[in-house]
């Protein structure tokens, strides 16, 4: 008969050797170590801010520049145009006619970017920024267009780019989150947690969510009554009871449960004082156009340069409303305005403290908008989803400063020139902090993933 002791599951190996899988997991979280061992070459950004407007910004009328558009401006589109695509609202194509921008455009900086008037803080840096005219992605419905920007997927619980960011590279920060998340406008994006989300990373790579009112950070402090002290004395049992249950089991999603209430615990003395941007100088207050206590994309923007002052390694800041069917001659120019400036005070900001080389900001949406107008409630001022052409902008870490890449046609419907899909994109940015996209990879359901897939090409215009 068999001894009963002799009888070991691989749940008791882990458990009991001498250095244990799960323990050298324990040691990696412990240490904060980075989990590939080093960056994959020289890396020219240590974080990134990704400023993402939620909704589709109309390239069209921001950062695209397109005259003929305007000389064709209510003429039905070309046939050949249309032929064979698809639109998120194909009822409201029927009747479309060609919509040529109504702001104006003008040449910026040494570069001659060319700018909309509905940005004039952004044509301030235009030799600053890299403006890109010709990303492509695949998805015309948001909340899978959104997913796709961020991880590279159409499918729901893939990890996000940041969440791999922070897996290859690890965190600076030893009393906050390595990837935190903020909101602004009148919602927050849809898909929240799927598009910041870990999906089959570690937990602890997910992005954290932040508020820009009083309460920044959700359940941050102590209930009333609750003493320093008494506080202390739970954290340790609870610490206690998973370190047993651990030992027991070897999961290494209790290491992240252990690590992630000691990191509650740091930031309930660094967060508020750090979060609170009414110690800033009031000129830098008026550069981003911030109010302490206010909810509001500009205080976000300021706060993002105080993360990044601390260590913090991914931030994500999102600002909603970008969905212009209709209205878009009232609607844009207000949103445009809410944002323009504090994106662009964020990167002088950056600049004039030392910190852009090392801070890739990078700002754009999940589509852009079409050169057609769409009726909707007898407004044609509108325009629909477009996944073939649209525009976004980078600037610093390492990012080539004065830079337009990518062309389209005269109407702004394909490029013809520098396609930029978003795995090109998402393998740019991992590239200048360091990161090989081809090397990114975790094994999970027995296949290596990564954020490119099987796609994906560094953007060697876009690089200094």
């Amino acid at each position: 008969m068999l001894d009963p002791t002799l009888h070991r599951t691989r749940r008791h190996f882990f458990r009991d050797c001498a250095v244990g899988l799960g323990r050298l997991g324990l040691a990696n979280l412990i240490t904060d170590g980075l989990l590939l061992g080093a960056p994959h070459h020289a890396s020219r950004a240590k974080s990134i801010i990704y400023l993402f407007m939620a909704g589709g910004p109309s390239q069209l009328d921001l950062l695209d520049y397109k005259p003929k558009l305007r000389e064709l401006d209510g003429q039905p589109p070309p046939k050949s145009l249309l032929e064979g695509k698809r639109f998120a609202f194909m009822d409201r194509m029927a009747a479309s006619k060609m919509y040529g921008s109504r702001s104006e455009f003008r040449q910026h900086g040494k570069s001659g970017a060319w700018i909309s008037s509905l940005l004039p803080h952004t044509a301030s840096i235009a030799d600053d920024i890299a403006i890109v005219n010709s990303i492509k992605t695949e998805n015309f419905n948001h909340a899978p267009a959104k997913i796709f920007a961020h991880t590279g997927s159409v499918i729901p619980g893939r990890p996000s780019l940041g969440a791999w960011i922070s897996y290859g590279l690890g965190s600076e920060s030893k009393d906050m989150p390595g990837f935190l998340v903020m909101q602004s406008g009148p919602r927050g994006p849809r898909n929240g947690p799927l598009i910041w989300g870990s999906g089959f990373l570690p937990t602890h790579h997910q992005g954290v969510p932040m508020l820009s009112g009083p309460e920044p950070i959700f359940n941050l402090k102590p209930m009333p009554g609750i003493t320093e002290a008494r506080q202390a004395r739970a954290l340790d049992a609870i610490r206690d009871l998973n370190r047993t249950r651990y030992d027991l089991t070897a999961d290494p999603e209790i290491n992240t449960r252990i690590a992630s209430y000691e990191m509650a615990y740091r930031m309930q003395s660094v967060a508020p004082k750090l979060l609170d941007i009414s110690n800033e100088d009031p000129r830098t207050l008026a550069l981003y156009g911030a109010e302490p206590g206010k909810v509001s994309f500009a205080n976000n923007c300021l706060l993002a340069r105080r993360l990044v002052e601390r260590g913090v390694r991914v931030i994500q800041l999102y600002h909603t409303d970008w969905d212009h069917h209709s209205g878009l001659e009232k609607s844009l120019p207000r949103v445009s305005k809410e944002v323009d400036q504090p994106s662009a005070a964020l990167i002088k900001d950056l600049k004039q403290r030392g910190l852009l080389d090392s801070t890739l900001v990078v700002w754009g949406g999940e589509f852009g908008r079409t050169p057609m107008s769409e009726e909707l409630n007898n407004d044609v001022s509108g325009r629909n989803h477009h996944i073939d052409a649209y525009s976004i902008w980078m600037a610093g870490g390492g990012a080539k400063p004065g830079a337009t890449v990518g062309r389209t046609d005269d109407f702004g419907f394909q490029t013809v020139e520098d396609t930029v899909h978003i795995h090109d994109l998402h393998a740019t940015i991992l590239h200048l902090l360091g990161l090989d996209h081809t090397k990114l990879t975790y094994r999970f359901q027995g296949r290596d993933f990564r954020l490119t897939d099987v796609a994906g090409n560094v953007v060697q215009k876009l690089l200094a």
